[in-house]
């Protein structure tokens, strides 16, 4: 199984592929890595070095990764972090491109958009190209709860609001949308839930809510999500085990109190997390 996984690239720390890559060579996945990023670390920190790479040099590395053949035995392209809304078209019209000539191919959307803590973190221009033109080409999507109401253009704060939007953002494209870090009205103090919608089925699992809130977790998520799909997991059970996996990592980062979540400590409950988390039907 191989995926393309095209998102920011960091020396140091845990995000983009960084926190997608090993988790996904975890599950038995090959994963080719396009960078959008070369950075020093995230932002954050007192400094950051490094920059958003040339549109031109990521559209070369994927036209370098098609004239390789791997669009031949690639199950899925996964993207992440962007960049500049140059990169969004460069890998919207890879995504079309690849789609186009192999149809049973994949293609899972992390819209990193923003966050409630910090708002849209990214050049203006990139938010609607992600709306508009990768969102429709998706399979799925993996927002936030912040970029989900971006990309709805509506608040959703009970569970019903949120099926009713992702259902008619399914419209535009997406046959899965998964909601991650959801702040709903029906959720039980110390905790956290993830949402899954499908056009006539959502499913929602509940862990419990950590002191801590570190940086790529959507990024480490996205990759989980993916892994279990392509090891044929069905939407449920993808999503219980990339919230079970995901809980492992962040439960043994809150024990060590690093800034950075540790994933390569966690390397055996990647596949395998020992407390699991079953997703739950909420509408069928």
């Amino acid at each position: 199984m191989t995926v393309i996984s095209i998102q920011s690239q960091v020396a140091y720390g845990h995000v983009g592929h960084s926190a997608a890559v090993f988790p996904m060579q975890m599950h038995g996945i090959d994963v080719i890595a396009v960078p959008t990023t070369l950075l020093s670390n995230r932002p954050g920190y007192p400094t950051i070095r490094g920059r958003v790479l040339d549109a031109q040099v990521v559209a070369d590395l994927l036209l370098g990764v098609e004239e390789r053949g791997a669009l031949a035995t690639c199950r899925m392209i996964l993207s992440g972090y962007l960049g500049s809304p140059e990169i969004a078209a460069v890998v919207a019209d890879f995504v079309e491109r690849a789609k186009a000539r192999h149809p049973a191919l994949l293609y899972c959307c992390d819209p990193v958009l923003g966050d409630r803590d910090r708002g849209m973190f990214v050049q203006a221009d990139i938010p609607p190209l992600v709306r508009d033109r990768l969102c429709p080409l998706a399979d799925i999507i993996t927002p936030n709860h912040f970029e989900f109401e971006w990309l709805c253009g509506a608040k959703a704060t009970t569970t019903d609001q949120a099926i009713a939007q992702a259902q008619a953002l399914l419209a535009r494209g997406p046959s899965t949308i998964v909601v991650t870090s959801a702040e709903l009205a029906d959720l039980p103090d110390g905790q956290i839930e993830t949402l899954a919608v499908e056009r006539s089925q959502a499913w929602r699992v509940r862990t419990p809510k950590l002191p801590i809130s570190p940086s790529g977790t959507g990024d480490l998520f996205a990759a989980l999500f993916v892994a279990a799909r392509l090891q044929e997991k069905r939407t449920p059970e993808a999503l219980g085990h990339a919230a079970s996996a995901i809980f492992a990592v962040l439960e043994r980062t809150a024990i060590s109190g690093t800034e950075e979540m540790c994933i390569v400590e966690s390397a055996e409950l990647l596949a395998h997390p020992k407390r699991r988390f079953d997703a739950i039907a909420v509408r069928s």
